[in-house]
């Protein structure tokens, strides 16, 4: 283990949490040869197979389960020391911009366990509305962000901790308030409300069911409610979400879920930075 290096662990992690070298590689922002080379350099060293190895993927084998749990262990405590060096050098802060309504209750489990491994870090939390599903980190506002896709990724990292299915926001005496479930068509004819003109396309997109959309814009999860609540308009929102009173929400097919994602800058993160992706991971895995 004394020649195992810090790198090659980053290598191994990236591969054994995407289950995938390709997209592994393009998390790493690395070329695969050499990342599939490193990750075989790395088996030989430890003298076991940490992957099993497949056209469509790869799945860890009992070593390689090993090794992740203490892999991550080893980059933490790097982190950390890292955190603490720059704390001492009164440098230690952190910027992590949050999509809209922050209910996500697996965000308190992130919270505290990114307090008790970085208790003397200021946390800044930066909360942007829905046209701006990239939290600022575009603009170089955030170090990190916890939000929704889909969106522009241009010189972004992103990371999927969740996907959660959609549904369509009703009044509660709507006509089709009562459907097991519905599909856009279903809405094709019907006002939505929608997303200002410069919002992201994909995330504009995605939002509106896959189709140019009529009817009043909107900008916060509030507005979305109170537009449908006053003028009977409809929208997507997720499947789970407790609407207000006088709302509904009905299941909506023939759409991917809502991935929730982790993101932060491609180039060089921080070790904090780091540590809250690693934390993040950690934190969304155990729900």
């Amino acid at each position: 283990m004394d020649r195992l290096e810090l790198r090659t662990l980053r290598y191994f992690v990236a591969v054994a949490e995407e289950l995938h070298f390709g997209r592994a590689a393009v998390r790493l922002h690395m070329s695969q040869p050499p990342l599939s080379r490193a990750i075989r350099a790395l088996e030989t060293e430890l003298g076991a197979t940490l992957f099993h190895r497949a056209s469509t993927g790869v799945t860890l084998t009992g070593a390689g389960a090993v090794l992740l749990d203490e892999a991550r262990a080893l980059l933490d405590r790097a982190d950390r020391v890292r955190a603490r060096v720059a704390t001492a050098a009164g440098a230690a802060a952190l910027t992590v911009g949050i999509l809209g309504d922050s209910t996500d209750p697996d965000v308190v489990r992130l919270a505290e366990s990114y307090r008790r491994r970085h208790p003397h870090v200021e946390v800044t939390i930066r909360e942007t509305d829905l046209t701006d599903p990239a939290c600022g980190l575009h603009a170089g506002l955030v170090d990190v962000a916890l939000t929704r896709g889909p969106f522009d990724p241009t010189g972004l990292t992103t990371h999927t901790l969740r996907a959660d299915p959609v549904g369509a926001l009703l009044r509660a005496d709507d006509p089709l308030a009562g459907r097991a479930s519905l599909t856009p068509a279903d809405l094709a004819d019907r006002r939505w409300f929608r997303f200002p003109a410069g919002t992201d396309p994909l995330w504009q997109a995605y939002w509106h069911g896959g189709e140019p959309r009529r009817g009043p814009v909107v900008r916060t999860v509030r507005e979305c409610q109170q537009v449908v609540l006053w003028n009977g308009t409809v929208g997507m929102t997720l499947a789970e979400h407790v609407p207000a009173e006088g709302l509904t929400v009905v299941p909506l097919t023939g759409l991917p879920p809502s991935p929730v994602l982790l993101a932060w800058p491609r180039a060089d993160p921080s070790p904090l930075v780091r540590s809250f992706v690693r934390t993040a991971i950690a934190a969304y895995d155990a729900a």
